[in-house]
């Protein structure tokens, strides 16, 4: 293992490469005005702990990007990203896919103000911001059942996640929730939320993270029919009580 743990520019556009993601110059330069632009938020704000150069490349950017090594983004899909944060998974997703639609909901005003201004700074088209939690956003009518993908990363664990992400799935669409190591334990726990709520576990990708090699696991679920009308429960109750 490096020393560093941590990895440059020119090897997170290669190792993308070798994955069949082949950035264009202008690409490139997005992630490096991502992430000039976070750190500069940062000090403003508490949206990373991480700020190295070399590490967000890593356990942010390329860790987001990992999703795509195990379902197609490269299609104009419909993807819902649930406290996104500073835009993990989705933004760095969308500049390496510039044909999705990206909808990030987040619970923190201050935060939707920072992915407003990264977006224009990226240039990013089809992306919007919505403050509001995620229980009350899974019950808005125009947002349920509507996209095709919904993802997390290291949000909650997967019967609290559950709850907040398989109601904006449509019926025949896909819930990617991105972990780390302890998913299997999670699955265990998580398993009947996912039945209740209308997915069933398609597949899971174990791999570790390079350089740093720590385990990352992505669960792919299928929405395979509607949700109950009872979920998402209220504001606080899926973290409280889960569904068990």
């Amino acid at each position: 293992m490096r020393k560093d743990k941590a990895m440059n520019t020119e090897q997170f556009i290669t190792m993308l490469d070798a994955k069949g993601i082949t950035l264009s110059p202008q690409q490139v330069q997005q992630y490096e005005t991502y992430y000039s632009t976070l750190v500069e938020w940062n000090e403003k704000m508490n949206l990373t702990a991480i700020t190295e150069k070399p590490e967000v490349y890593l356990k942010h950017f390329y860790d987001s990007i990992t999703a795509a090594f195990y379902y197609d983004f490269n299609q104009p899909l419909h993807l819902c990203d649930v406290g996104a944060g500073a835009g993990f998974p989705s933004l760095p997703i969308k500049i390496a896919f510039p044909e999705l639609h990206i909808t990030i909901v987040d619970s923190l005003n201050k935060r939707i103000g920072f992915l407003e201004h990264l977006s224009k700074q990226l240039g990013l088209k089809n992306v919007r911001f919505i403050h509001d939690r995620a229980e009350t956003f899974g019950q808005n009518k125009e947002h349920r059942e509507t996209y095709d993908v919904v993802t997390a990363r290291a949000v909650a664990r997967l019967s609290v996640l559950s709850e907040l992400c398989l109601p904006l799935a449509k019926v025949g669409g896909t819930f990617i929730a991105m972990k780390g190591a302890g998913a299997k334990e999670e699955l265990g726990a998580g398993n009947k939320a996912v039945s209740i709520l209308g997915g069933k576990l398609d597949q899971t990708f174990s791999f570790t993270l390079p350089e740093e090699e720590s385990e990352r696991n992505i669960l792919i679920i299928k929405k395979e029919k509607a949700t109950p009308k009872k979920y998402p429960r209220k504001p606080g109750t899926p973290n409280k009580t889960p569904i068990e």
